[in-house]
């Protein structure tokens, strides 16, 4: 087998899902998520859009229902010993296959969590599991309860953290060397992942991170088409890096040429709103006082409410399509900051009438204390 943790990590992962299913009577989960798989067993899949399943009764079994390549997938990469086996084939109900999978496990009757919130449990397929297990068992769902032991990371995991934030500032690197007037898009982009994949990293989540110059500086999500950097320009760069699947994220600008005394105020405030964020990345204060802190920054340098919804979000080991976890960073968010999450803030700002762009992200790990830094971001406006 090929496995990142230990057993004795991944033993005590599977004892406290146990204790919370415990605490919700739950006599079993149906996990869909391929981050709750990987988590759990180690089970390391990328093709988690095909219809699988991994089942944890209360006694702490577990077994895999997949298809057969993924089955040897399973053998090398999990903890998984107990691997059923599905076939495609015309008009297969691979939920009634589910059942089938649980009967012979001794489910019938039983009240069983499930991960509705799942890429790999589409609308369709949530109602064909529903109605296949109609009358046989319980469903409830409980699409939170692996997701909430993930927030907190074990000293194993925080290495692959750590590493991920070496990985992530070789990108920040190549970025910053690169976003030169005349250099194509393209160019930065590819450096920018070179770099995470020499260092024996993943293709993060977010395989189609943003980065826009010009007006597609203001764009913060990913588009198609390339452009060539201008003499006096702006590029947005918001990016993570992946080790073992454990994400770090950084997010800034990069001004080439002359600078508009507006982008300097902007990055100003997004420095401030930054710092009074990760003051408040501490136990007993909640996401939403977080927000608080970045939205008074912003209004005392005269940017109130022009900035998002939402400012951040938890960081761990996820899959395509995306790096970015629930719980979200928002106004009244009553989520408690706990010490060993790790939190990626960023701070936004766009004056869309005179198509200007700023931004500053960091990725932090909230400690006992306080927080420690994992990313860094330029402390000064990166002019090129």
């Amino acid at each position: 087998m090929t496995l990142h943790f230990s057993m004795t990590e991944y033993k005590a992962r599977i004892a406290r899902c146990l204790k919370s299913m415990e605490a919700k009577r739950l006599d079993g989960m149906l996990l869909f998520k391929q981050e709750s798989m990987y988590y759990l067993t180690g089970y390391d899949r990328i093709g988690y859009l095909s219809f699988q399943v991994l089942y944890l009764d209360s006694n702490g079994a577990v077994s895999l229902l997949t298809r057969t390549p993924d089955a040897v997938l399973a053998r090398q990469t999990s903890t998984i010993s107990d691997i059923e086996i599905w076939k495609d084939r015309e008009g297969v109900n691979p939920a009634v296959a589910i059942r089938e999978f649980l009967e012979r496990r001794g489910a019938s009757g039983k009240q069983l969590g499930v991960e509705y919130r799942a890429i790999g449990l589409s609308t369709q397929r949530g109602k064909m599991l529903d109605e296949a297990l109609d009358g046989f068992c319980v469903l409830r769902d409980e699409s939170d309860l692996v997701d909430q032991l993930r927030w907190l990371k074990s000293a194993a995991e925080l290495e692959y953290v750590r590493q991920s934030a070496v990985l992530c500032h070789a990108a920040l690197d190549e970025a910053n060397r690169l976003s030169t007037p005349g250099t194509f898009e393209g160019d930065i982009y590819a450096a920018m992942n070179a770099a995470i994949l020499r260092g024996d990293g993943d293709p993060p989540g977010s395989g189609v991170w943003p980065m826009g110059s010009g007006k597609t500086a203001l764009l913060l999500r990913y588009h198609s088409g390339r452009r060539y950097i201008g003499a006096n320009d702006q590029i947005t760069h918001e990016f993570g890096a992946s080790y073992r699947h454990y994400h770090t994220c950084l997010m800034h600008c990069v001004v080439t040429g002359s600078i508009d005394p507006r982008q300097r105020d902007m990055f100003a405030a997004c420095k401030d709103a930054l710092e009074a964020c990760k003051d408040n990345c501490r136990p007993g204060r909640t996401f939403g006082e977080i927000f608080d802190a970045h939205a008074n920054a912003f209004a005392k340098a005269g940017y109130a409410g022009i900035f998002p919804s939402a400012i951040g979000y938890h960081l761990g080991a996820t899959f395509p399509p995306s790096w970015a976890e629930e719980p979200f960073i928002y106004a009244g968010s009553p989520l408690q900051i706990e010490p060993n999450m790790v939190i990626f803030l960023h701070m936004i700002l766009h004056d869309e009438a005179n198509n200007l762009a700023m931004s500053v992200g960091e990725t932090v790990l909230c400690t006992a204390t306080g927080q420690e830094q994992l990313t860094n971001a330029p402390k000064a406006l990166v002019v090129n």
